[in-house]
């Protein structure tokens, strides 16, 4: 927990979480110590999720022609 959250990858830091969360679920810290969890915990949430968004932006979609083709790409379209 000592490397600042900007430095991790998206693996370290959810890895991280994981254990952050099962700690915060089984009760066994404090309230001071699981305050700083919490907020680690939301530093790593935010840090995974912005490189999956990182990631889905450069995930490109092949378009084909009517014969099957590859004809360019377009950006992924989640959802």
């Amino acid at each position: 927990m000592d490397t600042p959250v900007e430095e991790l990858s998206f693996e370290d830091a959810l890895k991280e979480l994981e254990a952050i969360v099962s700690r915060l679920e089984s009760g066994d810290a404090p309230l001071d110590q699981a305050i700083g969890l919490y907020e680690r915990g939301d530093k790593l949430r935010r840090r995974c999720a912005d490189r999956l968004d990182a990631a889905q932006a450069r995930i490109e979609a092949i378009r084909l022609d009517g014969e099957g083709r590859p004809t360019g790409t377009q950006p992924f379209a989640a959802g």
